[in-house]
Parts: structure tokens; C-alpha cells; sequence
């Protein structure tokens, strides 16, 4: 568990849900250890920030007492949090998924999944794998306009080593009407690795966010109708 590390992946999605639709596209991510958050020459911090407003809880505390206070909630301590996610790039971010991998010693406590929607909106699925890196948890957030909620999300979350696996798979009425899944090898977090990511991936998190739109819009095309979406408040602002 290197961290900071760079991660070159590959995002796929398959839909089964009415037509069948299945992309791939080639993104980069950081994991970060939130108490040793990288340190960046003054050049290249604009392309790679982080910040508490981009991530649950108060804007004005630092991730890590975020994270912690989202625990503390459900009785759980941690001694260390690692955190896989885009960076903020000339002043642009977005999430679809927010990795925490949080830790008593060597022993993994819990994995905290953070969803982002692309109105605005996340939901934070508190998970236990077992040792095989399984979890399983009710689908509580809208976050496709062309699925319901309600189901359940079976997931594995392979610890952050020289590869990165994670699986996500929608179970809705007996069927699996969504399967993502992030494949990618661990890059050193060095100035010049990152510079060689930003040049074969460039604009990555505002790629991201153009692409959810456009997939979007490939499906209403198809005329698949569309879910009626309720407003969703944070959990750690109730």
C-alpha cells in the first residue's frame, strides 16, 4: 500500500437494462494517504489538487476529519485512510466514485464508497468486505437517470497494491442491469510520471464529466425512459 501512487485505469461499464450498452475509456487516478497528502512543485499544483469541498463533510476541515467524523457516527475509529479519487485540475473535478480504504493498524476496519451524481448530489455506502474484499449494500442514491432505485450493489474492493481491481454490479429484479469495473497498474506519484499521465490523458476529470453526459444522451436516444429523480441530502448534514 505505496501512497501516494498513481493509477493508470480503465473504466468499463456494461448495461443490460432494456438495450445492451458497454463502454471502456482510459482515465488516471491518485491514492492518497490523507494524513500525507502529496506535495507538489508550485507548477504542477493547479493540475492536481485536493480538497475538503470536494469530498464529504465541512469544506473547512481537512478530508481526514471528515472521514473520521463520518465514523464516528457508527462507533468506528481509524488509524490510517487512504484514498483513491481525481484529483481537482484547473479548478475542475468530479467523482463518480470516491474510494476510502480505512484502517485499524495493518487491518483493513471498513471501505467508505462516496458517490457522486452529476446533479450535484453524493451518498456515502459505509461497507465491511470480507477477505475476499466483498461487500454487499441497498442502492439508496439516484445516480443514472435510467435505473431505480431500490437493489442491491454487490462489490469488490481489492486493496490498493501494484494493481488496482473494483468491481460494482447492480442487482435489480433477479437481473444485473449494471456491471463497472476500474482495472489499472500503480504508477509512482513523481513530478515526471504525473506529467507523462497528463500528456497521454489530459483533461481527465473534465473528460469524465463530458462523458456521462454524452453516454447519457446515446441512452435517451434509444428512447429508454427516464426515472423521476427525488433530492438527496448528505448523510453527515441531517
Amino acid at each position: 500500500m505505496v501512497a501516494p501512487a498513481l493509477y493508470d485505469v480503465e473504466v468499463a461499464h456494461a448495461r443490460r437494462e432494456r438495450v445492451d450498452y458497454a463502454f471502456k475509456h482510459r482515465v488516471f487516478l491518485w491514492l492518497v494517504d490523507l494524513d500525507e497528502l502529496p506535495k507538489l512543485p508550485r507548477w504542477l499544483r493547479p493540475l492536481a489538487r485536493f480538497e475538503s469541498r470536494d469530498h464529504l463533510g465541512d469544506p473547512a476541515r481537512p478530508i481526514r476529519q471528515n472521514v473520521d467524523a463520518f465514523l464516528a457516527q457508527h462507533g468506528i475509529e481509524c488509524s490510517r485512510v487512504l484514498m483513491l479519487a481525481n484529483a481537482r485540475s484547473l479548478g475542475h473535478v468530479f467523482n463518480p466514485l470516491t474510494v476510502f480504504w480505512c484502517y485499524q493498524g495493518e487491518s483493513l476496519a471498513c471501505v467508505v464508497a462516496e458517490v457522486h451524481n452529476t446533479y450535484g448530489e453524493r451518498h456515502n455506502y459505509l461497507l465491511f468486505p470480507d477477505d475476499a474484499g466483498r461487500a454487499r449494500t441497498g442502492k439508496r442514491f439516484y445516480v443514472s437517470p435510467f435505473l431505480d432505485l431500490g437493489g442491491e450493489y454487490l462489490m469488490r474492493f481489492g486493496e490498493p497494491g501494484p494493481r488496482l481491481s473494483v468491481t460494482i454490479a447492480l442487482r435489480q429484479g433477479g437481473a444485473t442491469p449494471l456491471t463497472a469495473t476500474l482495472r489499472g497498474h500503480r504508477r509512482p506519484a513523481t513530478p515526471a510520471a504525473l506529467v507523462g499521465l497528463l500528456i497521454r490523458r489530459p483533461f481527465t476529470t473534465h473528460r469524465v464529466s463530458a462523458l456521462i453526459r454524452a453516454h447519457g444522451i446515446a441512452l435517451w436516444l434509444r428512447r429508454i425512459p427516464l426515472v423521476p429523480r427525488s433530492p438527496h441530502q448528505a448523510q453527515e448534514l441531517r
